[in-house]
This record gives C-alpha cells, sequence and structure tokens, in this order.
C-alpha cells in the first residue's frame, strides 16, 4: 500500500554473544500509527531484538534506521532525544524519587533545552493521561506492580516519543489490570505514538496489535495479522501450542 510509512525498519540484525547467535539476520519495519506485537519463547530473541534497536546492545550487523537515519551506531540517549523511548521487563524505575519526580525525570532527560516550568507542564500532562495523578506524591516502592508498570510508561512517554517499546507491561497483572494496560496502549496509540510490544499474554496482544511478528531461537518465522499468525502451524507448535 503506497500510503504505508515505515518508521522504524532492520534488515539483517544479527547479535551474538560469544558463539551463540541470539538474533539471526532478522528484518522488521514498525509502520506509522501501527501496534507491532513482537512474541516468542522464552530466550527466543525478543528482548535482545528490543535492545539491538535502543542501543542497549549493538548489533554486530545489519541496519536499523528510525524515519530513514541510520541509528544503530547511536548512543541510547542520543536516540531517546531522536524518539525512541522503551520500557524494560522489570521496571526500572527509581526508588527514591516520588511518582511525579519519576515523570518529570524522563521530561527532562528526553528533550535538550526544556525549561523546568516546561518540565513540570509536561509532567502534569503525562501523569494524568496515564492516569497517575492521584498519586503523583507515593514513593516507588509503596506501588502495586501494575502501577509500577504504569509509571515506567509514563516516564518514557514524558521523553515525548515518536515510538514507544514496550517489554512485557502485562506480566504478573491481573486480568482486570492487564484490561487497564490495554486501555493505555490504545491511548498512547491514539494519541499518535507507534508501539513495538514484547507480551505474553497473548488474548491482549491479539486483540490490539495490528501485526505481529514471531522469533524462535532468533530467527524471524513468521508474520502478519493476528488471526494469520495465529493459525501459522510453526507459530503453534513452538509457541502457541506451548502456550495452550
Amino acid at each position: 500500500m503506497s500510503d504505508i510509512v515505515k518508521i522504524i525498519t532492520g534488515v539483517g540484525v544479527t547479535k551474538r554473544f560469544g558463539g551463540m547467535t541470539a538474533v539471526n539476520n532478522v528484518d522488521f519495519e514498525l509502520r506509522r500509527g501501527e501496534i507491532l506485537g513482537l512474541i516468542g519463547p522464552n530466550g527466543a530473541g525478543k528482548t535482545t531484538l528490543f535492545n539491538c534497536i535502543s542501543a542497549f546492545y549493538r548489533a554486530d550487523e545489519g541496519i536499523i534506521t528510525y524515519n530513514g537515519n541510520q541509528i544503530n551506531r547511536m548512543s541510547p540517549d542520543k536516540i531517546c532525544r531522536l524518539g525512541i523511548a522503551r520500557t524494560f521487563q522489570a521496571a526500572k524505575n527509581f526508588p527514591d524519587m516520588s511518582v511525579r519526580e519519576n515523570v518529570r525525570m524522563g521530561a527532562l532527560f528526553g528533550q535538550v533545552g526544556i525549561t523546568y516550568d516546561e518540565a513540570d507542564r509536561l509532567t502534569d500532562e503525562i501523569m494524568e493521561f496515564a492516569g497517575l495523578d492521584k498519586y503523583a506524591h507515593l514513593n516507588v516502592p509503596d506501588m502495586p506492580l501494575a502501577l509500577q508498570k504504569r509509571l515506567e510508561v509514563a516516564r518514557a512517554l514524558a521523553t515525548k516519543p515518536g515510538v514507544l517499546m514496550i517489554d512485557e507491561v502485562m506480566a504478573g497483572l491481573n486480568p482486570t489490570e492487564v484490561g487497564e494496560a490495554m486501555e493505555l496502549v490504545g491511548k498512547i496509540r491514539a494519541s499518535g505514538v507507534a508501539i513495538l510490544m514484547i507480551e505474553h499474554v497473548m488474548k491482549a496482544i491479539m486483540a490490539i496489535c495490528d501485526r505481529i511478528i514471531v522469533l524462535h531461537h532468533g530467527e524471524l518465522i513468521a508474520e502478519g495479522a493476528p488471526d494469520h499468525v495465529a493459525n501459522d502451524p510453526q507459530v503453534i507448535e513452538v509457541y502457541l501450542g506451548e502456550e495452550a
């Protein structure tokens, strides 16, 4: 389709650790306005691919671009300020700061030249958007897991990204909390932010993703619409059958 705009592309992305290839020659694309799911068994290379995109790791081979510009030789801070934000499997909030201070840290870090007043206004906007305004003065250790995960998403949003990469934001949540997380992801996409997400909660990822890519042993084995992927025999054999 001619109206498809690719925001992030990866061509031949490969990452090795010693003699082990964690990601092997993977091609992918994230399109404007979409939610792209990344699934696969534990150890499939999903988080390693995330780490290569965000420069937490440097890919050994391949090219990653953002809006047409190669980024896989940039530092993580430059990639963040360029417009790619991420979360982690285990929420990495600042434990000695309040909820509001955590979000404000994202605002101050993510944009060069932002004033304290501008950061304060942005912080308030993001906290309200993410449903955290009533928890502003809580300390992180006093928060339940669902709110800690939501806080990490809010801090990432405070960097004003064009792309948000979410790593298992629904893991460990109860069904009500999963529903609330799904609603937040939908709001983020509606605000104009494209989303790349790793998730093992199949009900959620099949419901909210436009497309899904599947990794197994570091290789891309399937991609397409959720119903297409869910009926792929190889995906069923190596992953969905295991989940069932």
